[in-house]
């Protein structure tokens, strides 16, 4: 390979690209370096197993890829808000557009909700930690090494071209002949391996390690949506695993599963595609769900309306989410029976969503409600999305999909049951939860701010997109000429990418000036919640509970404080937990660089990663570590602390 094909070359962006990373790698290095942070670093957070640790990571990583998105985003609407732009060359808006979907799903979307879930669901049920502690760290950094093998296309190599669903042919090596959709293949596998992991090891702990007393029809909502999701998360992912490793083959060892000749078939990428990707939407969405349900009930102040029918409409959407995914392909020559069946299965998803939304609206009827910023969120997404869901029922209609299909008008759909629907609710559950992690509140005006800068400017982003697709305007179309009157609309939707940027730096400045200035106040519980979790100290100590607390109703904690009972019984008792462990940090690392050789076809080093990848599985089967006790005069200790604090 040549030096020019291995660094991307030729534009000032990809330049100035290279130049960022180098300056912000030197200043990590020379801050941590400087302030001798190695150390703490590795012993508190690369080899941490703490549930509550890792669930921090996942969202700084998220965050971060916010950003990374972003960026692309904001690229893509300046180079459409105006007619015949050269901001940007053909092919590196196609790489834009595909980078920037799979990083705001899979490597944003995803590892937010993963956060927040690794956060709140032990505390939720009253567990010390997830069932399997060590797993939920390999998963994590296999996550994090698979985003940044994909991000780092970007700068070595070319990033993928075909589209976040990356079609074949146009994927393959004949059309595609970079090694941007080799970085696509690798880099989601190593990430997807992480996910089912988590989807197995959540289904354990909620199924194994509730609070005593705590039935499933007394497990919060979130919980329970969780507990659908890792479901999902187990029957998806595997089809995904599959489909990423026959593209490898096709591109990398000459196969042609996904190739018009020699008995291959270009569809049938497609189908596993979107077999795993549209349960992939309600991966993202459900817990959305959950999150909306607990704020909502939290600052309306009542039980939430009609607990029993949001389960089983939660059911009814997870087992419907894997018959819909048809419905992508009503252009591509099914016949009338096949699009008039996923045409009804389609609509019928839209039953157990609008019971939802009903749920939620009798839950706020009549509600003492407090308009705090998580509330905001929740109370914005219920009109926002349902305009989603109402435009997702008219591209549901297979006839009616020849015009809507592949215009701007499936762009705003997208994003209007999305953003609000994932992204309102984890910024939502980010600030609801935060007291619980570092102690304090972040500042609720800034929040505020933030909030109707992104609520307002999300509209004025995507609504004129719903108009643009009327009006013929295509999805990847790089460029168009004046005489479309594609125009204004384009540069209005382009002042509401701005207001969005704006609005997500303020969230990032908030916890800027939190962390500077707000009080550490652990009195009481900082937003009055109903769950288990908050019967605990804010911030969590390790352990999470002194004592396990026993659980007779449903939101326990609430009615405990009513009624002026206790959730715990008994004596401390020595509190056992896992060490820390790096050997989750370098199998990650192996499998980056795995994933990197891979990626340009060098094998023997290749096959060195993948030996000390499965050194590493070998060292875990032999170890002997049984972690470490809390004796009962250092809980005791640790206990008479934070009531200190809380007096």
């Amino acid at each position: 390979m040549k030096w020019d094909e291995f660094f991307v070359t030729g534009e000032p962006m990809i330049y100035a690209a290279m130049v960022s990373i180098v300056l912000v790698s030197v200043a990590i290095v020379g801050s941590l370096t400087y302030f001798k942070k190695w150390g703490y670093l590795w012993r508190n957070w690369l080899t941490t197993v703490d549930h509550k640790k890792i669930g921090v990571m996942y969202i700084i990583a998220a965050l971060l890829m916010l950003f990374r998105g972003g960026v692309d985003a904001l690229l893509m609407r300046a180079q459409t808000a105006v007619p015949e732009n050269g901001l940007l060359d053909g092919q590196h808006y196609n790489e834009i557009f595909t980078t920037h979907g799979i990083i705001m799903i899979l490597f944003m979307a995803m590892p937010f909700i993963i956060g927040l879930m690794n956060v709140v669901i032990p505390l939720q049920i009253g567990a010390r930690d997830v069932a399997f502690p060590r797993l939920n760290a390999v998963s994590f950094w296999l996550f994090f090494f698979g985003a940044m093998l994909l991000n780092l296309s970007f700068v070595i190599g070319g990033s993928p071209d075909a589209g976040w669903s990356a079609y074949f042919p146009l994927a393959s090596t004949e059309f595609s002949p970079t090694v941007g959709n080799n970085y696509y293949s690798l880099s989601l596998q190593i990430a997807g391996i992480g996910t089912l992991m988590t989807g197995i090891n959540f289904l354990v702990t909620i199924l194994k390690m509730r609070a005593p007393g705590m039935t499933l029809m007394k497990m919060p909502m979130f919980t329970w949506s969780i507990l659908i999701t890792s479901v999902i998360i187990i029957f998806a992912f595997p089809v995904l695993t599959v489909a990423l490793a026959l593209m490898m083959l096709d591109r990398q060892f000459g196969t042609q599963f996904f190739a018009m000749q020699n008995g291959g078939m270009d569809m049938l990428w497609a189908n596993l595609f979107w077999v795993w990707g549209h349960p992939e939407v309600y991966i993202v969405i459900l817990p959305a769900f959950g999150i909306y349900s607990e704020i909502i009930s939290t600052f309306a102040r009542k039980n939430l309306y009609g607990y029993k029918s949001m389960v089983v409409s939660m059911v009814a959407i997870s087992l419907l989410s894997f018959l819909v995914w048809v419905h992508h392909f009503y252009t591509m020559g099914h016949g009338v029976m096949v699009n008039s069946v996923f045409s009804i299965t389609t609509m019928a998803i839209a039953v157990p969503t609008g019971v939802k939304i009903f749920n939620w609206l009798f839950t706020l009827r009549k509600g003492k409600i407090s308009f705090t910023s998580p509330m905001l969120y929740a109370l914005a997404f219920i009109p926002i999305f349902t305009i989603g869901g109402v435009t997702g029922v008219m591209l549901a209609m297979a006839s009616a999909d020849y015009q809507y299909h592949n215009t701007m008008f499936l762009v705003a759909h997208f994003h209007y049951v999305l953003i609000p629907g994932t992204v309102f609710a984890v910024i939502a559950g980010y600030h609801y939860w935060f007291p619980k992690v570092f102690g304090f509140r972040l500042n609720e005006k800034l929040a505020k701010w933030a909030f109707w800068f992104i609520a307002i400017s999300f509209n004025v982003t995507f609504f004129p997109l719903f108009i643009l697709g009327l009006n013929g305007m295509t999805r990847r179309m790089y460029t168009y000429s004046a005489s479309t009157g594609y125009g204004p609309l384009n540069m209005l939707s382009m002042v509401g990418a701005v207001g969005l940027t704006i609005g997500f730096l303020l969230l990032v400045y908030n916890i800027y000036w939190s962390t500077r200035y707000a009080k550490r106040d652990t009195t009481g519980d900082p937003w009055d919640g109903r769950s288990l979790e908050w019967s605990t100290p804010s911030p969590v100590p390790e352990y999470n509970f002194a004592k396990t607390p026993v659980v007779t109703k449903l939101d326990a904690f609430w009615f405990s404080k009513k009624e002026n009972t206790s959730l715990t019984e008994g004596e401390y008792e020595p509190i056992h937990m896992p060490n820390n462990n790096g050997q989750p940090f370098i199998m990650g690392v192996a499998f980056f660089f795995f994933g990197f050789f891979m990626v340009f076809s060098w094998w023997i080093p290749a096959i060195i990663a993948g030996l000390v990848v499965l050194g590493a599985m070998a060292y875990r089967t032999f170890e002997k570590d049984h972690g470490h006790h809390i004796p009962v005069d250092e809980i005791e200790r640790t206990e008479k602390a934070l009531r200190g604090e809380q007096s």
